[in-house]
């Protein structure tokens, strides 16, 4: 994911290169990257990415000052530079749940010898960071969310079963374009018949035609950069794959369950950035969560939809990684 020359990343801070990088055996065939940069004696914080399925770019080492964070990035399971990638149509899913990831990430922070690490999410990161937390609360130091994702029916009805139509009509209709009338009332349940199907001139279309309609409503102004780097086939495929996986199981969760477990994590320091007017995952998200967990600061950026890299939302994020820094 690679945002287009309007995008937010002048109030980041500059590039900056890994100083060691690595592949995690995380068990079921799979072995994940790591990388970590900045300072190595400075506060850990670990980056979650969303999709599920994305993985992460360089730009993400920038939300955090690099002299006073030891910074690790991760890409999940299936995707980015971890293997085996899942735009390998013999790729297996199985062992791809929200839970192996929890344990893939605590996983990591011990082979790190890291005894509390900061967790920052966006999207789908969010829904993993709040999974992460409330299943590891004492090794969790403070959150710092975006663009808030608990993957609670509704919210998913809106952005893949007609609800966002009502804003896009006519990226809807892409969307919609690949499935037959008659299977439109279930589209997740339709896109998951055609990307998981092993043959490359069935789900490449469908991956991409999946990808583009979150790409194309991920910022409130278009980016046709950002558009062209998620619908590449291979990146596309996983991505489109990983998450249709995801959302059909609806993240492994029960109804509500990551705004009911905050009471584990409500001595947490938090922030809660989000945009008002973010499509795919919309401020009544974020409002429900802050509403279970007050204490957590919302912040609502007034001119935003939902990527990190939009200018308001990114000069927020790294403030408040700023704040935390110690």
């Amino acid at each position: 994911m690679n945002p287009g020359p309007n995008s937010g990343l002048d109030a980041l801070y500059p590039p900056i290169e890994p100083y060691e990088t690595g592949m995690l055996l995380v068990g079921d065939g799979n072995r994940m990257y790591w990388e970590q940069s900045g300072n190595p004696d400075g506060k850990p914080v670990v980056f979650l990415h969303g999709g599920p399925g994305s993985g992460t770019s360089p730009w993400h080492r920038r939300f955090f000052d690099p002299e006073r964070y030891r910074i690790v990035l991760l890409d999940q399971r299936g995707c980015g530079r971890s293997t085996p990638h899942v735009s390998d149509p013999d790729a297996e899913l199985r062992y791809n749940t929200t839970w192996h990831l929890v344990a893939d990430v605590d996983l990591l922070r011990r082979n790190l010898a890291i005894e509390k690490w900061q967790v920052f999410g966006g999207s789908w990161g969010s829904a993993l960071a709040l999974a992460y937390a409330q299943s590891h609360p004492d090794a969790v130091s403070e959150l710092v969310l975006r663009g808030i994702f608990t993957l609670r029916r509704h919210e998913l009805e809106w952005f893949y079963e007609g609800g966002a139509a009502s804003l896009f009509p006519d990226l809807w209709e892409e969307f919609i374009a690949p499935i037959p009338v008659l299977e439109r009332s279930r589209m997740i349940e339709a896109y998951h018949r055609r990307l998981s199907d092993p043959d490359p001139a069935v789900h490449v279309p469908a991956a991409v035609a999946w990808t583009r309609w979150e790409a194309s409503t991920l910022t409130l102004l278009p980016d046709p950069e950002l558009v062209a780097s998620m619908t590449e086939a291979s990146a596309a495929t996983a991505f489109a794959r990983i998450e249709n996986h995801y959302f059909l199981h609806e993240g492994w969760f029960t109804e509500g369950q990551l705004i009911a477990g905050v009471g584990a994590i409500r001595h947490i320091p938090a922030v809660i950035v989000q945009g008002r007017y973010d499509v795919c995952t919309p401020i009544m998200t974020a409002w429900d969560l802050h509403r279970a967990w007050p204490e957590a600061e919302l912040v609502v950026i007034p001119d935003a939809s939902h990527s990190a890299s939009e200018p308001g939302i990114a000069a927020a994020l790294r403030a408040a990684t700023d704040r935390f820094a110690g």
